[in-house]
Parts: structure tokens; C-alpha cells; sequence
């Protein structure tokens, strides 16, 4: 059924059609409107599940821990401030193998306060040993959730899921989504089903002291289970779309032709206006291309060599900064064509869209005629490093 939603309305629906037995939830903006539409479906009679209203952030993922390691599967959502938060808890979490699914609407973080996007909180909990996708519009942004807990709840994986949609050019806008039938979910999600959980009649442990004895496999085997996921997330992403009729790229994207000269990496619903960008680039007889991060953890060493392999330049956007040295979706990259790619192409850093500053299409045709030698961008030429959008 086609619906006129905004981004956090077409999340509560993909949660509609899970069917959690757990929702925890603490408002934050920007992704408020999620969990107030879940408990209107809960109220309604739509959704049947247990709605946990808890003091913090932080008790959000400990009572999605416990349900899900009691075998019910879980939900909850956050933003900025609150996933710092609960940063703790995303370590039991995924260190405990509990297959939980959150939706993070991306906000930059304080101080100064601010409630506007950026990626600097997702980026922050990228170590955390939860797998990372990155959507680019609400269409995706739902189909994602319904994919996330297929990945999640592999036996293979075992490892929690983190959608992150941009705060309010996601959130906040409305299109025109495509909400499945239930039936059809049904068809591609099974039930959760977990071999071990808590039960009175046959005690297990969970999350025990570990001595430096053991403490190490149990990192190597979390290692193992995300390499795992990169073929699992492809896999789950081609029978979404022989199911439902819509496929998203399972691990990257390549937008524009495959000989580009120079390339930009970039994540998010930034990449709908860089394919914009690409398009007219093209027509004007420039060969340019998008490789759009949809998982950025795992990341995907061999698929980023392969999409940019004959590019003479390679641009990374990143909407964070790790201070004192890059963006961190630009250290990543750089890091994947070492020793891959021979040559290799010279790698630049565009840190931008800090804050929720606006990105536009002209700074975004600079990026591209800068990799192409035909701009410069004043005296930030001597660093691989260059704000975009600066207003000094």
C-alpha cells in the first residue's frame, strides 16, 4: 500500500510488521514520532506487544537486552545524546549475541547543542560491535528495519543491527512509501526463534565474568560473525527483493559509469543530491560516479576496491570528523585500497554537513571539479583534508 509518510512513521511501520514482543522507549528528538506511533499501534490493537516507557536511554537497551536474551524479539530507537547514553549498553548488547534492531535518527552531538544532523553519533559507536546500515531515503529506511532483524537473527550472526537515517531530511519529510502487506513480511521473516534464552526450567548465563583465559575468543568469534554478515547482508537483501519486489544494494552502491574518472564516497540521503550532481556531470560529458556506504560496519574491503578500481581520484564526504586527524568513513576507505589497488588513486577528505548544515548542489559539483583538477578550493590545497561550506 502506497502511503504519503515521513521517515519516522515508515519506521514504525516496518516495526508494525516485525512484530516485536518488546518496544523500550525514551523520547528524543528527532526520532520521537517512532516510538509514539508504535505505542498508537500497541493502543490500537495493530501491534501486539509488551511497550516498556523507561527513564533513560541507557534502561531503553537494558530492558531490549533482557527481552531479547528472554527470547522475545526487541526494538527501540534513538538519536544523539541518547545513544551516547546508552553507549555501555551496546557493548553487553552485542557482546551477549542478542539480536536487538535500533533505529538511530542521526543528530550531531553537543556541545554546542544542537538538534540538527550530522553522522558524529553513529560514527562514535562504530566499535561497538553492531552492524551499521546507512539508508538514503524512507522507502529504504523501512525495508531496512525488515531486513535488519532477517540479519540479525541469522544463527550465524547473532549480532545487533544499527539503521541510521538522517535527522529531519529523513525523520521529518514526507514521500511516498511503499508499506508491504503483512502477509508478505510473514513470508520473508520468520519468527524469532533463539536456541538458548532464560528460562527457570533450564538456567543458562549470560554475559558471565570472563578471565583473560577466555575474554579473547569471544572478541574473535564477534570478528567472525560480522565477517560473516557481509555475504549474509547481500543474501538477505536478494530475497527481500525476490519476495517484496524491491531490492537495495546489499553492501555498497555504484552510481554513474563504471570507467568514472573520479569518484565520491559518501553515506546517507546526501547521496540522492550527489546522484542528481553525477547525472548532470555526465551529460556535460564529465565521467564521475557515487559509490554510496549502505554497510558501513562490516565494511566491505573487497566491494570498495572493485567499485572504484580505474578511478585516477576518489573523494570521501564524511558528515563526522575524528579530531586531530579525519573523517572516519575517509580513514576507512584510504586504509581498504592499501596494497588492494595498484595503482592506487589518490584519496581527498570532504568533511561537511556538520550540524545540519546544508550541503548544496553547487559545493557538491566543486568536489567532483576539484578531483578532476579543474577547481581548486582556495588554500585548503595543501591538505588532503577540506571543510566544505565553511563560513569564514
Amino acid at each position: 500500500m502506497k502511503m504519503y509518510l515521513n521517515g519516522n512513521t515508515a519506521v514504525a511501520h516496518a516495526v508494525r510488521l516485525v512484530k516485536p514482543g518488546v518496544v523500550a522507549a525514551y523520547p528524543i528528538t528527532p526520532q520521537t514520532v517512532i516510538v509514539e506511533k508504535i505505542a498508537d499501534f500497541i493502543a490500537n490493537g495493530e501491534l501486539d506487544a509488551q511497550y516498556i516507557k523507561v527513564e533513560s536511554e541507557h534502561t531503553a537497551m537494558a530492558a531490549c537486552y533482557g527481552a531479547s536474551a528472554a527470547g522475545a524479539r526487541a526494538f527501540t530507537a534513538t538519536s544523539s545524546q541518547g545513544l551516547a547514553y546508552m553507549q555501555e549498553m551496546l557493548n553487553y548488547v552485542s557482546g551477549v549475541r542478542v539480536p536487538v534492531v535500533m533505529v538511530v535518527g542521526n543528530r550531531a552531538l553537543s556541545g554546542p547543542w544542537t538538534i540538527w544532523l550530522d553522522h558524529q553519533d553513529t560514527i562514535q559507536a562504530r566499535d561497538t560491535g553492531w552492524i551499521q546500515l546507512y539508508v538514503e531515503n524512507s522507502q529504504e529506511a523501512l525495508d531496512t528495519i525488515i531486513q535488519a532483524y532477517k540479519i540479525a537473527e541469522n544463527p550465524e550472526i547473532l549480532t545487533p543491527v544499527m539503521v541510521c537515517m538522517d535527522a529531519f531530511v529523513l525523520t521529518h519529510t514526507e514521500e511516498v512509501v511503499d508499506v508491504p502487506e503483512a502477509k508478505a513480511i510473514d513470508a520473508f521473516l520468520s519468527p524469532y526463534n533463539p536456541e538458548f534464552v532464560l528460562d527457570a526450567n533450564n538456567p543458562l548465563t549470560f554475559s558471565f565474568g570472563t578471565p583473560p583465559a577466555l575474554y579473547m575468543e569471544f572478541r574473535v568469534l564477534q570478528e567472525q560473525a560480522m565477517q560473516r554478515a557481509l555475504g549474509i547482508i547481500k543474501e538477505v537483501a536478494e530475497d527481500y527483493g525476490r519476495t517484496i519486489g524491491r531490492y537495495w544494494p546489499g553492501l555498497i552502491e555504484k552510481y554513474g559509469p563504471e570507467d568514472a574518472e573520479v569518484v565520491v564516497v559518501a553515506m546517507g540521503s546526501l547521496c540522492g543530491t550527489i546522484k542528481e550532481v553525477v547525472d548532470d556531470l555526465n551529460y556535460r560529458g564529465k565521467k564521475v560516479a557515487l559509490v554510496r556506504i549502505r554497510a558501513y560496519r562490516p565494511f566491505s574491503v573487497t566491494d570498495i576496491c572493485q567499485a572504484l578500481q580505474g578511478a585516477r581520484a576518489v573523494g570521501v564526504f564524511d558528515r563526522d570528523l575524528s579530531f586531530g586527524y579525519a573523517g572516519a568513513l575517509y580513514t576507512d576507505v584510504k586504509a581498504a585500497l592499501y596494497g588492494n589497488l595498484n595503482p592506487a588513486p589518490r584519496v581527498l577528505n570532504y568533511v561537511g554537513g556538520l550540524g545540519g548544515r546544508d550541503v548544496r548542489v553547487e559545493e557538491i559539483e566543486s568536489i567532483f571539479l576539484n578531483l578532476l583538477g579543474e577547481q581548486h578550493m582556495d588554500q585548503q590545497e595543501q591538505s588532503d583534508v577540506r571543510f566544505v561550506g565553511v563560513r569564514w
